[in-house]
This record gives structure tokens, sequence and C-alpha cells, in this order.
């Protein structure tokens, strides 16, 4: 339950990264082949499909990577001990990124890909959304990249494509209903943008914490810290 908590939480903060959070207004206008005036002009049941069908891509994309990390997982099941050492140290190297305590660049930058027709046809907006998904893997590549070491480690399938399928909600919800409430959106994210490295670095710090607790094979321990405070989530699964 703590790994889902942490997934749906890791969607999340990738929505307020630098590279999506800014970019929203830009992004729904485009999948929706109008303006950013126009959207205001625009049915909210059309932009709530497009949005919806692109989240619905790049949903595709972070749960296909989910699939395959569970799956080589599997295969180095009888090395188990080390590769949750590795994988424990993997996620501690990218928390340290999100503190700022390591730069790389290549964890840092966007693949953007250009599309000459704008978005008439709904299926469209399906197809750009996976290409934003492995445009936006680079960037949000610390958190994801977590949250992939963590598939890694699921026994089966099922639960390495649940993970990242919770990650893919806590990113693809705030980013639909960003589309349908647009004028709020962009009040929120003009007051979240003075606190964005902050809320990276505090989840750098959390990525940390569980990157050490895997390490010493006491993960389990800060599950039952969540549930402490947060009782209700015991009932989800």
């Amino acid at each position: 339950m703590s790994l889902y908590f942490i997934s749906f939480f890791a969607g999340a903060v990738s929505f307020l990264s630098p590279c999506v959070l800014p970019l929203v207004p830009g992004y729904i206008s485009f999948i929706c082949g109008t303006t950013l005036e126009g959207l205001e002009e625009q049915n909210k049941s059309f932009i709530l499909k497009n949005t919806l069908l692109f989240a619905i891509g790049f949903s595709i994309v972070f749960i296909s990577l989910g699939a395959t990390a569970t799956f080589f997982g599997n295969l180095l099941f009888n090395y188990s001990k080390i590769f949750t050492v590795i994988v424990g140290v993997i996620i501690i190297f990218f928390s340290l990124n999100m503190i700022g305590l390591l730069q790389l660049r290549l964890l840092n930058q966007e693949f953007r890909y250009h599309f000459k027709n704008y978005i008439k046809k709904p299926h469209i907006a399906l197809l750009i959304g996976v290409g934003f998904g492995f445009g936006w893997s680079p960037c949000i590549g610390p958190i994801l990249g977590s949250i992939l070491a963590f598939a890694s480690l699921e026994t089966t399938l099922t639960k390495g494509i649940t993970l990242l399928t919770i990650y893919s909600l806590g990113l693809g919800v705030p980013f639909v209903l960003s589309g349908v409430y647009l004028t709020r959106f962009l009040i929120f994210s003009k007051s979240m943008r003075l606190h964005i490295i902050r809320i990276q670095k505090i989840s750098g710090y959390i990525l940390l914490l569980t990157g050490v607790l895997i390490i010493t094979g006491k993960l389990q321990s800060l599950g039952f810290f969540i549930l402490k405070y947060l009782p209700f989530l015991g009932k989800l699964g």
C-alpha cells in the first residue's frame, strides 16, 4: 500500500515539474488545435475528450515501461538481495538529482516532438500523448525512474502494471482537470511556480529515505507510518 501511495504522489510531483506545469496551457491548446484564448470558447466536453486521450497516450508509455521493468526484475529473482540493493542505490541516485546535490543534464531536459498538423481528429491526441510520454521521460526521469525501480521489485507483472497505472493517474488526473478548469488552473500554476523547486527537493528527500529503507529491508515501516496517519488507505488494498 505504501508503494501505491508513493506512486500516486510521484505522479502528482511529476505534474508539478518544470517541464510539465508551466507548459500545461500550451500542451492543452496544442492538442485541442487552438490558441490559448480560443480554449475559452471551446466546448468543455471537447477539451475533456482530447486531454483524456492525451493522458491515456502517455500512460500507455509509462505502463509499458513498468511492465518491462517488472519482467526483467523477475528474471533476476535468484539474485533478489543484490538486485534490491542496486534498486535502492538507483533510487538514492535519482533522489540526489532532485535535491540538487547531483546534477545530470540528461535527467533535466525534455525531448519534444513537433507535429505540424493541429489536432482535429481525437485519435491524434492519443498518438501525441504517446509521443510526449517518451519526450517527458528524460525530464521527469528521477521520479519516473524511481517508480520503475519499484516496479522491477514487484513479483508479478500485474503489480508492476498497477504501480505505473497509479503513477499515471497521479500525473494524468490533474492534467485533465487543468484542461476542464483552465482559468482556475492558470491562477493555481502562477502561485505554484514559486514553490516548484521546494516541492522537488522535498520529494527528493522522500525518495532518498525510501531508497535507504529498501537497502536496509525496512520499507514496510514506511507503510506502517503512512497508515498510522492516513488509515483510510488500508481499505484500498
